[in-house]
């Protein structure tokens, strides 16, 4: 069967967003002369769109039971795509649902029950997602996925006026799950320690993250901070210019850590790095609780970094 029309499916999260970009590469480079659809979220669009792997991207508001328009917009638009195969990197239930919902189906790599490629692995949920999509895309014929190459990824750095050289610091995470940030004092402590070895502190975050990030400048006044001024794209673009980054388990660690950026990463027992770790020139830090990282095991990690550099 010729493979004209492919649908590849990737709602989130950003980790997994970026770990997935190996396996985008591998999908096109397998499929060159197809028309490739990727069906995501609204918070991954812009930087699906910069993409060179995708032909077209859709948006899956994920409508919910309780929504049957939606469900059927969705089940409209999955049908008139007319997709000879669907790789589903999701492999959620959610996205092993739409198998369901196409119909006479296409030839379908993943777990929805009865489908042509199925990832046959019942140990996968305890593999890296790496290894997990790697082994998923063998099954589907696809043998080889690069490492993510990034090097299409364009932003304007002069708009932020940075220190030269400089670290970038990613104090946030998710606001449910406290237990996966180091302290905000100790980001400061590191930012101060970084400055006086004349290595600008940059931070990173979001709005909802400002308030711990102007402490930590509030700190450490040599430090410059971006607070809800970055895309993922200038994140990948800054990770390629810095010297180092230390970070919690977040989602930007995995932008900058793709965009090959030394990085120290910092876990609690709340994740587990041998399933989700950023890969590239990472070092994992990780205590049951993250109030036990003190301050000079992270400058110690940080430190030979730098001087393997």
């Amino acid at each position: 069967m010729t493979i004209r029309r492919v649908l590849v499916i990737k709602l989130g999260a950003l980790g997994d967003f970026i770990q997935a970009m190996g396996p985008f590469a591998a999908i096109r480079a397998h499929h060159p002369a197809a028309h490739i659809t990727l069906l995501t979220t609204m918070p991954f669009v812009e930087m699906a769109e910069a993409c060179p792997w995708f032909d077209a991207v859709w948006v899956d508001d994920k409508p919910s039971l309780w929504q049957p328009a939606k469900l059927m917009d969705l089940r409209r638009n999955l049908r008139a795509g007319r997709f000879d195969r669907v790789y589903d990197l999701q492999t959620s239930d959610r996205s092993s649902s739409y198998f369901r919902l196409m119909g006479k189906a296409p030839q379908w790599s993943g777990i929805a029950p009865g489908c042509s490629h199925p990832h046959a692995n019942v140990h996968r949920d305890l593999m890296h997602t790496i290894e997990r999509q790697r082994e998923q895309l063998a099954m589907a014929g696809i043998k080889e996925v690069p490492p993510p190459d990034l090097s299409w990824v364009k932003s304007d750095l002069e708009r932020f006026a940075l220190p030269q050289p400089f670290a970038l610091l990613c104090p946030g995470g998710a606001a449910h799950r406290p237990g996966k940030r180091w302290p905000g004092e100790r980001f400061a402590a590191l930012a101060v320690w970084l400055a006086e070895r004349r290595i600008g502190p940059v931070l990173l975050g979001t709005d909802k993250e400002a308030a711990q990030l102007a402490a930590i400048a509030e700190a450490c006044p040599d430090a410059v901070d971006l607070t809800g001024r970055t895309s993922p794209l200038d994140i990948i673009a800054l990770a390629g210019a810095a010297l180092a980054a230390v970070g919690n388990d977040t989602g930007p660690m995995h932008l900058i850590a793709a965009g090959g950026c030394p990085s120290v990463v910092l876990f609690s027992h709340e994740s587990d790095p041998g399933l989700c770790a950023p890969r590239g020139k990472v070092t994992v830090l990780r205590r049951p609780s993250l109030a036990d990282l003190g301050e000079a095991d992270v400058e110690a990690a940080l430190t030979r970094l730098l001087d393997g550099l």
